[in-house]
């Protein structure tokens, strides 16, 4: 293939990598990778519609004062993720502003920002964000054309919600792949055409398999990942009783039930952190069979001071296709090794299976091939 061909190729595959991590990331609610701002109030260091590198919370390290994170807010536009840069850390948490903004978030109504509320911090070489332009723009007119099938999906099929999402951008991705498949399939048969009329040159079949190897492994990643995070609790400590069970009286503590399901068709393993304090949880571990539930304990404390503070769990899950003790051992080394090796050991037999089943010689198809059809007459004749 030409230089120019290869780069147009790679750049396509680079464009389209962005604009499915954006979406998907948007589906499940944290940034995959990339992230985009939608207003003002970080300008001039990122205009709106701007993206940036988000690094995950789990692999950024501790948060420092002049980090660009992207956190759960509570208040800030009604909740939700919102960028800003950390500008002070309190006993409480940390302070975070705009850089448009002359107030802090926390000379608001926005409570000082927990670590748990953290999802990802902005890469910064040098001290300074790196902005990609345009990127919002992307992800936006995405989102809008998936909105749009949904509907046409669910108008057609009478539910309101056939896929959501969630189900939508993995739809999306899979679709996405499949056409790199038919296209690369197709570029290369126009290239054989032209050096021979006899036939066409088919697909390569590690081509095929590790498409469908990828497939298969972002589909394990999203069965572990997208029923996890952080659930948050606010306590109400209170100088009275109540039958609400977050309203607990001051310096008391309440216990609460935790469903832990699983609607797949794998064992799971899941683990849950206590990630503030006055919140304890019982057992840490559990092992959940297929299309089954289990319920941990979780204990919240209420202050002796009357007033609202949040409490934090984190859930952490993973497929069962490894003994436990050895999940047990990976997750006491990092949350994401137990991914990446679950990952590995998924992706990598399957491709390595399909590739030896299917051979390493090209699938190929005849563009003419005559012998074949008198071959065929032949046979039908010796037998009618």
């Amino acid at each position: 293939m030409p230089l120019r061909g290869t780069v147009i190729r790679v750049a396509e595959l680079l464009a389209v990598i962005v604009v499915l991590s954006l979406v998907v990331g948007q589906a499940l609610g944290t940034p995959v990778g990339l992230s985009y701002v939608e207003t003002g109030s970080m300008e001039p260091t990122l205009e709106p519609g701007d993206g940036f590198v988000a690094v995950p919370a789990e692999l950024a390290g501790p948060v420092e004062e002049g980090d660009v994170v992207v956190f759960r807010a509570q208040q800030i536009q009604g909740g939700g993720l919102t960028t800003h840069r950390v500008v002070g850390e309190t006993e409480r948490g940390y302070v975070t502003r705009g850089d448009a903004n002359p107030f802090t978030d926390q000379d608001g109504d926005e409570p000082p920002v927990k670590e748990a509320q953290v999802v990802a911090v902005a890469f910064q070489p040098g001290g300074q964000v790196v902005a990609i332009p345009g990127l919002g723009a992307a992800v936006e007119g995405t989102q809008a054309a998936l909105e749009t099938v949904q509907r046409v999906l669910a108008g057609l099929f009478g539910t309101r919600a056939l896929l959501g999402a969630q189900g939508l951008a993995y739809l999306f991705f899979a679709v996405t792949a499949l056409w790199y498949v038919v296209g690369e399939w197709r570029a290369r048969e126009g290239r054989d055409r032209d050096r021979s009329r006899s036939r066409t040159a088919g697909l390569d079949p590690r081509l095929i398999a590790a498409a469908f190897a990828l497939l298969l492994v972002a589909g394990a990643t999203a069965a572990m990942v997208a029923p996890a995070g952080t659930q948050e609790y606010t306590v109400i400590s209170a100088e009275f009783e109540s039958e609400q069970p977050t309203v607990i009286p001051a310096g008391e503590s309440n216990d609460l039930t935790y469903r832990v399901p699983n609607g797949g068709l794998l064992p799971v393993v899941v683990y849950l952190e206590a990630a503030s304090d006055g919140v304890a949880v019982a057992p840490e571990r559990s092992r959940v069979t297929p299309r089954s539930s289990v319920d941990a304990t979780l204990t919240l404390q209420a202050p002796p001071e009357t007033g609202a503070y949040r409490r934090y769990v984190v859930e952490h899950r993973y497929l069962a296709v490894l003994p436990t003790s050895t999940i047990d051992a990976l997750y006491r080394v990092h949350p994401w090794a137990p991914i990446v090796v679950i990952d590995a050991l998924l992706g990598v037999p399957f491709y390595v299976g399909s590739v030896a089943l299917l051979g390493r010689g090209r699938v190929r198809r005849r563009s003419r091939d005559r012998g074949g059809s008198s071959r065929l007459r032949r046979l039908v004749d010796r037998y009618t």
